[in-house]
């Protein structure tokens, strides 16, 4: 399994609607193959960023199952107009855990 983390900046201002497409958005990516959960919190100290964090069975199924997918199509139009700049996207691999 691993870790997509993407930090959001969303436009000042535009925080309210970004979490009303995110709400419909979230359905799109947790019907993907390969998805497991995902977790969007947004920041105190800089309430415009958000921090979402997604779990998928492998890279692959985010990078090319997700990205390459017409579901994709639908979460770049609900979203992608909130950003600015476009966030980075990374993928992590876990190397310790603590419960």
């Amino acid at each position: 399994m691993i870790l997509e983390h993407a930090l959001l900046p969303v436009i000042p201002g535009r925080e309210a609607e970004f979490e009303a497409a995110f709400a419909e958005a979230k359905a799109i990516i947790a019907s993907m193959p390969g998805f497991v959960d995902l977790r969007l919190s947004r920041s105190i100290e800089t309430p415009n960023a958000y921090l979402l964090l997604v779990h998928w069975e492998s890279v692959e199924a985010h990078a090319v199952g997700f990205r390459g997918s017409p579901e994709y199509e639908r979460w770049r139009e609900l979203l992608h107009r909130f950003y600015e700049p476009f966030p980075v996207v990374e993928h992590f691999a876990e190397v310790a855990r603590v419960e």
